[in-house]
């Protein structure tokens, strides 16, 4: 018997291996493959408008088992569901980075939904695939501790005794819908979601000593030295927090050290550099203020100065945060290569929850689709070698990425996959090659960015995966049943995904302030400016630089401050608000905590509470979205005259109510249970 094996036997799953119990069934799977489309579109709306997701297993497998219980689904069946339903999230994470870019490089001019499927497709699938090679050795490790698998499968079991915690995730859900009907733009707007006011400064002056150009100039027409003076005239522009109950869900969620770090990089960007950029460039942008509005101008400014240096920024973050995971990384790798020999030998007969798909299968499955992904890629390029060549990439950065994020997943969980660093990685590689190659312009764009979403999905979608598995080796699952049903859930999210993305395209306008893409901007920006010569570089290398300062003086995060820098203002102090409610619940938690259990009790309830509150706000805001590209105006179907913008004060009330709850019900789940 090998080694791995005799691992295997010493672990002792909740469902004992030798229990025959229903679990790959026609219920479990429905509900999954529903699942997986209603949370990847909820994630795909979060990271388009925040830049960032939330893990979708927690709330899966509460819903599963709220919805299963009445049809006496077994803990199996609600693992399944759980499994197939969280990869739609995953699968989200990939989209939203890359497929957007396309639209913002100017490659499409509109989303084509048979190349952006089968990039989301092919990636998906190939995650699954090169999990499946890699299980074994990743789930057995003993140095990994799966944090978040561990805590999801106490969650489960815990369910089995009534607790699932279902409604919380049900009427947060609900709540947070009937908050974003009433206060969205292409809702019934009687909240106001943000203020925005521009502050002038008064007129100053700038001497410039020593100055030989102006000098020189001034000789040459007067004959006499003078000293040159400019008048200046700036301002700030400043936006309230956005009511938005998905994003205080998701700095609850994060937790108040990550929100007050996002929240200072929209500090810096919007408060210090902004209105040194107005005051510098004052007296060129007033003739356009004089015909448009400050508010106006000043995001036109901030968008073409500020936002490059914040993506220099986030290239410098990214590379950082690879950088300082290299051990865990080439860790990754060295276990990937040794797991493919070793099942490549291994004939032993497995026990039920060691059996994979079959490994000859599997490795037949990846050659079919780097096949097919050589024909969309030629669609790209119009050059079958460069094809080839992107398709060479794509396979061999997949499955290095696929390693590297399973075995990140062990560690930090898949909350915290550096997912856009491991894509920036790959897309930066095959920038290079194109141009080495003779591919550029648009061709050469549209294939660099055809690569790194194939190779975004594949590392969201291992990671999700191996996280998932990590909480089927300790329930008792099959695992190559739960592989079989994800790859189920990658297909019905893929074929849906693109038209959520649309949508929201359609109704907001990809890049505007509803619904800034940061990541597919930043993916956007790096194919264009190595690819097609079109780049701010001054200002991509200062941004570069200010990432460097920020990794010298020891910033616990670079890229979450640069991507803080690009959000817009209301974004970022939204979800730090819903930080400080975490701060809150924590510390008047604390004194009250005695054990573990209350603990993740207090964690849990907030958990499921915040995201409800995320999911709710994103779906409303697609349908809200679909409703607009269907020309039904709400506010005309109630009589409300277009003009009205809904009242600020309304949204205090949002933002009291979100924290009332957000408070209050994780603390009285403590009190309770005390009872």
């Amino acid at each position: 018997m090998s080694t791995q094996n005799s691992k295997s036997t010493k672990h002792t799953p909740y469902v004992p291996v030798n229990t025959q119990m229903r679990e790959f069934t026609f219920k479990a799977i429905f509900l999954g493959l529903i699942l997986a489309i209603i949370l990847g579109a909820a994630n795909a709306y979060l990271g388009l408008k925040a830049g960032m997701t939330v893990a979708a297993t927690f709330p899966a497998a509460v819903i599963a088992m709220a919805i299963l219980k009445p049809f006496k689904g077994t803990i199996l069946e609600e693992n399944m569901a759980r499994t197939t339903g969280a990869v739609g999230e995953a699968l989200a994470a990939g989209a939203i980075f890359t497929i957007p870019a396309f639209i913002l490089a100017g490659v499409w001019d509109n989303f084509d939904y048979f190349k952006s499927t089968m990039l989301m497709l092919v990636g998906g699938v190939l995650g699954v695939l090169f999990i499946i090679l890699l299980r074994r050795t990743l789930i057995e490790d003993e140095s990994l501790p799966y944090p978040e698998s561990k805590a999801c499968a106490e969650i489960v079991k815990a369910g089995q005794s009534g607790q699932s915690g279902g409604k919380y995730v049900f009427w947060s859900m609900g709540l947070a819908a009937l908050i974003e009907l009433f206060k969205n733009e292409n809702g019934f707007r009687f909240v106001k979601d943000s203020v925005n006011g521009f502050f002038n400064f008064s007129s100053s002056k700038i001497a410039l000593l020593n100055s030989k150009s102006i000098i020189i100039e001034r000789l040459s027409e007067t004959g006499e030295k003078i000293q040159a003076q400019f008048s200046y005239k700036g301002g700030m522009f400043l936006q309230s927090p956005a009511a938005s109950p998905a994003f205080l869900g998701v700095g609850y969620i994060i937790g108040f050290r990550l929100a007050a770090i996002t929240f200072s990089g929209g500090v810096f960007g919007w408060i210090f550099l902004m209105p040194i950029v107005l005051f510098l460039l004052s007296s060129q942008l007033e003739p356009f203020a004089l015909s448009q509005d400050w508010i106006t101008v000043a995001k036109a400014a901030y968008s073409s100065t500020v936002k490059p240096i914040a993506v220099g920024g986030m290239l410098v973050g990214a590379f950082n945060t690879l950088f300082r995971m290299r051990k865990s990384l080439f860790s990754g790798i060295s276990h990937g290569i040794q797991d493919i020999r070793q099942a490549s030998g291994n004939k032993t007969e497995k026990v039920r929850t060691d059996k994979d798909l079959p490994f000859g299968m599997t490795i037949l499955a990846i050659g079919i689709l780097v096949i097919c992904i050589i024909f969309v890629y030629k669609s790209f390029s119009i050059n079958w070698g460069s094809a080839v060549l992107a398709a060479v990439i794509m396979t061999l950065a997949g499955f290095i990425f696929a390693a590297v994020a399973g075995y990140l997943v062990g560690i930090i969980g898949s909350s915290s996959n550096p997912i856009s660093g491991l894509t920036l990685s790959t897309l930066l590689i095959a920038a290079l090659l194109m141009v080495l190659v003779g591919m550029k312009g648009d061709p050469g764009v549209a294939a660099v960015l055809a690569v790194a979403s194939v190779v975004c999905c594949v590392a969201g979608v291992a990671g999700d995966m191996m996280q998932d598995l990590k909480v089927g080796y300790l329930l008792g699952g099959t695992p190559w049943k739960m592989q079989l049903g994800v790859i189920m859930g990658v297909i019905a999210a893929s074929l849906v995904m693109v038209i959520p993305i649309m949508l929201l395209h359609n109704a907001y306008g990809l890049g505007s302030d509803a619904l800034p893409a940061p990541q597919a901007g930043l993916m956007a920006m790096m194919s264009k400016g190595i690819v097609g010569g079109d780049m701010a570089w001054p200002l991509v290398i200062a941004g570069m630089f200010f990432g460097i300062a920020l990794i010298l003086i020891g910033s616990p995060s670079p890229m979450l401050i640069s991507v803080g820098m690009y959000l817009p203002f209301n974004t970022t102090s939204a979800i730090f608000i819903g930080g400080i409610i975490k701060y809150i619940v924590d510390k008047r938690a604390e004194k009250k905590i005695k054990n573990e259990d209350d603990k993740n009790q207090v964690e849990n309830t907030g958990l499921l509470l915040a995201s409800g509150l995320v999911a709710g706000e994103a779906l409303t805001g697609i349908i809200l979205a679909a409703l607009v590209v269907a020309n039904v105006n709400l506010k005309t179907l109630i009589g409300l005259p277009e003009s009205f913008d809904g009242l600020w004060w309304l949204s205090i009330a949002v933002f009291l109510l979100i924290g009332y709850i957000l408070i209050k019900y994780p603390l009285n789940k403590l009190r309770t249970d005390k009872k």
